[in-house]
């Protein structure tokens, strides 16, 4: 078989064993996709991969941490260095000597160059560089700790902890992964466009009379994405959001508090610019129809009947905060002054001073949210335990029996891609996995109990994160492989220890990071397993490659962050900051309030006996029964195939990531998904299949070029666009923010009284 037949469309010069296979696999998606072919003898984890991965995941990891710290912050994503890999793959294919070199004091040798740069290095290199661009939550504890709190933190406890958090994820893959890689329906829909824009540029694509190759086409929508983006990027960045509702009644708080999409309820926003529809949720393009009718159920339910109603009925107060607000405010309706609770010497609460000032309270929507997130934890067990619990426990016992997962015994566990994988390449021994695991706990351990336990978390508490995280890895993991949307653990994690182990702000953060980002990287080497899977990776080649990128990652982003907090004077203190200087650090404050609220207040404060919110904690209940209906209908009309897509923690967790998300992402979300995933796909479903992930890609790559473009050439050099009322980001509703509750004042609202 040819070098490059892998790559070749499904349907066509198949040769040897994959000739007998069939399609089996039961998504159609991936039927349209995902070629069945394979050639094992092709490169994959050669010198090559490791010089442009390696370096890729250093140059993103510096980058994204160093401008994180900016006010004006860059992320870069792993799409630009996909891209620019092929080229250098090539270039390096070219010019590298392709005599064998032998290691030293060994019988192993290696070539640089060992034949034409293929499709499976490609996808190593992008694994890497996608390791580089991921980020490291772990260091938003470092940044409070040394630029907020002003306390000493040893550099191999602040190190420990940014590996062993990123690593941990490693043991739950592996005991997770014979349900969420091997089986066909777990199918990650957002490798699909991974997989589309791989077989664009690799395949030797003809094109069909009339039409474009998919090169072709992926290269005209880069092109128009890359210099459209100048206009919403830098010309008139108010195209990102537009609400006319704010033009036609510039003088109305409730106006505008409708129509805003930024900072109200959104209704007739829109915007022209694809971050707008995808910066927040994602591309629409690579999400399954039903998801998005779910979540745009979830999401009209809380922000167009619960919110609306709860906000003009004043629930907990809401008229005197904004309608839409991530902040948190004082019973006056101020902004809560975290300073005035807490003790600087003790650093916990002062509750003389709390009981004098005020409880903390929330917006309206963003109370709700945290209901609903309440909701969408308990949903995801009760879904997963009644649709999938028969399928889990039948591949569980098939597991431990050691019985293969192969056609003979069972089709509705394995498929062409499984018996492929299994045919042609060794499977990662579970040792590995478990042996990674143990190191990571072992080390988890030494960061928190030692170096004077500055991290103040107990080590029962260390354990408790970790079977969090255990338990919820493959409940959250069968939601995301199948309408690729993630739960978060944030919300839980900080609930549970600041009830049990309250007034310990860093051991709230911790906890949190402990628990939630281990299973959130779990989620992330078992997505990047389904692509090796689809892409027919050497999975011990895989294993590798992620278990590097991950140790150098981190390592980057420890030091680049280290090494700021150590050097810039002030860094993310505005106020003792020089005139201009851009070390603001805006997303770590908000990592610093949150530890205050969660880890010092607490949230027997918040949602308790003690809080404003008690009545919050009866959506853990909600949640809990809501997929039953749903269950029992789909047993009682088994013919009626709909039942079973109504995802309740789908649609429960809609509005989970609002904000930062708001009301014009959603509906652009929305209007895009269902023309393409709804109106396309059954419309004209042979173009889809051959061109809707490819367009996703395309847009996302020119956007995240023009970005770095103008962000190195321009706005780095605090050079922005020509002045004018385009010019300003936002959309124009400035009374949206206002409270309504007369009495309360707000700077640049009308003094105390509610608009018409």
């Amino acid at each position: 078989m040819a070098a490059d037949s892998c790559t070749l469309p499904y349907a066509a010069d198949k040769a040897g064993e994959d000739a007998e296979e069939i399609n089996d696999n039961p998504i159609e998606q991936v039927r349209m996709t995902v070629p069945i072919t394979d050639d094992p003898t092709e490169t994959a984890l050669t010198f090559r991969t490791w010089v442009l991965g390696l370096l890729s995941c250093v140059i993103l990891a510096f980058v994204n941490q160093f401008f994180m710290y900016r006010s004006n912050q860059l992320s870069v994503s792993s799409v630009s260095a996909q891209i620019v890999a092929l080229p250098l793959g090539r270039f390096l294919a070219a010019v590298l000597p392709k005599r064998q070199i032998r290691v030293p004091f060994t019988k192993w040798s290696f070539s640089m160059n060992p034949g034409p740069f293929s499709l499976k290095e490609h996808v190593l290199i992008t694994i890497l560089a996608s390791c580089g661009s991921n980020g490291v939550y772990a260091v938003n504890i470092i940044t409070i700790v040394k630029a907020f709190y002003r306390r000493p933190m040893h550099w191999a406890a602040a190190m420990l902890l940014a590996q062993t958090t990123q690593l941990l994820g490693y043991g739950w893959a592996g005991i997770f992964r014979v349900f969420l890689v091997d089986s066909p329906y777990m199918w990650w829909p957002g490798n699909l466009v991974q997989v589309s824009l791989f077989r664009a540029l690799h395949d030797k694509d003809r094109r069909p009379k009339g039409g474009l190759s998919r090169l072709q086409f992926f290269t005209i929508v880069f092109i128009c994405s890359f210099a459209y983006y100048i206009i919403p990027g830098y010309l008139f960045p108010s195209l990102t959001s537009i609400s006319f509702i704010c033009w036609i009644w510039k003088d109305s708080v409730t106006a505008q508090q409708i129509g805003s999409g930024l900072n109200g309820l959104g209704i007739g926003s829109f915007g022209l610019d694809w971050s707008t529809v995808a910066s927040f949720l994602g591309s629409p393009l690579a999400v399954p129809f039903f998801a998005i009718a779910n979540i745009l159920g979830g999401y009209f339910l809380v922000m167009y009947i619960i919110v609306p109603i709860a906000y003009w009925t004043n629930t907990y107060g809401a008229k005197k905060y904004p309608i839409f607000s991530s902040h948190t405010f004082d019973i006056d309706g101020g902004t809560y002054n975290i300073s005035r609770i807490l003790n600087q010497k003790t650093f916990d609460i002062d509750l003389p001073a709390y009981d004098g000032y005020s409880k903390l309270y929330l917006s309206v929507l963003f109370a709700f949210v945290y209901g609903f997130s309440f909701a969408a934890l308990t949903a995801t067990i009760s879904h997963v335990a009644l649709f999938e619990g028969k399928n889990i426990w039948r591949l569980w016992m098939r597991t431990w029996s050691k019985k293969k997962l192969t056609k003979a015994n069972d089709d509705r566990y394995t498929d062409v891609h499984t018996r492929i994988m299994k045919r042609n390449y060794e499977e990662v021994p579970q040792w590995w996995f478990i042996a990674v695991l143990i190191v990571s706990i072992a080390l988890a351990l030494f960061a928190v109990e030692g170096f004077n336990k500055q991290l103040q978390l107990p080590w029962w508490w260390l354990l408790i994160a970790c079977a969090l995280a255990w338990f919820f890895t493959l409940p959250i993991g069968v939601i995301q492989a199948t309408t690729n949307m993630q739960m978060g653990l944030n919300v839980i994690t900080e609930l549970i220890i600041g009830y049990l182990y309250p007034g310990k702000p860093l051991a709230n953060v911790a906890f949190k990071t402990y628990g939630y980002i281990s299973m959130s990287q779990a989620l992330l080497f078992l997505a990047d397993f389904k692509l090796g899977h689809y892409m027919k990776i050497p999975p011990k080649s895989m294993f590798l490659v992620q278990l590097v990128g991950t140790i150098v990652a981190s390592s980057v982003y420890f030091g680049t962050c280290w090494w700021l907090l150590s050097t810039v004077e002030n860094i993310c203190v505005p106020d003792l900051l020089p005139e201009g200087s851009p070390w603001t650090c805006p997303g770590d404050d908000v990592f610093y309030n949150a530890s205050i609220i969660w880890g010092v207040i607490g949230p027997l404060r918040m949602f308790g006996n003690l809080g404003v919110y008690k009545a919050m904690s009866w959506f853990f209940l909600i949640g809990a029964v809501a997929p039953i209906p749903v269950w029992l209908l789909s047993r009682k009309f088994p013919e009626k195939k709909w039942i079973r897509l109504i995802n309740m923690p789908v649609f429960l967790a809609a509005t989970s990531s609002m904000p930062p998300a708001r009301a014009v992402h959603f509906l652009t979300w929305g209007v895009v998904g269902i023309f393409f995933n709804f109106y396309v796909y059954r419309k004209h479903k042979g173009w889809w299949g051959r061109h809707t992930y490819i367009l996703s890609a395309g847009l996302d790559a020119g956007l995240a070029f023009m970005a770095i473009f103008l962000f190195f050439s321009l706005q780095a050099q605090d050079i922005y666009g020509p002045q004018w009322w385009g010019l300003d980001s936002t959309d124009h509703c400035p009374l949206a923010k206002c409270p309504t509750q007369p009495g309360v004042n707000a700077t640049g609202c009308p003094g105390g009284s509610v608009a018409a």
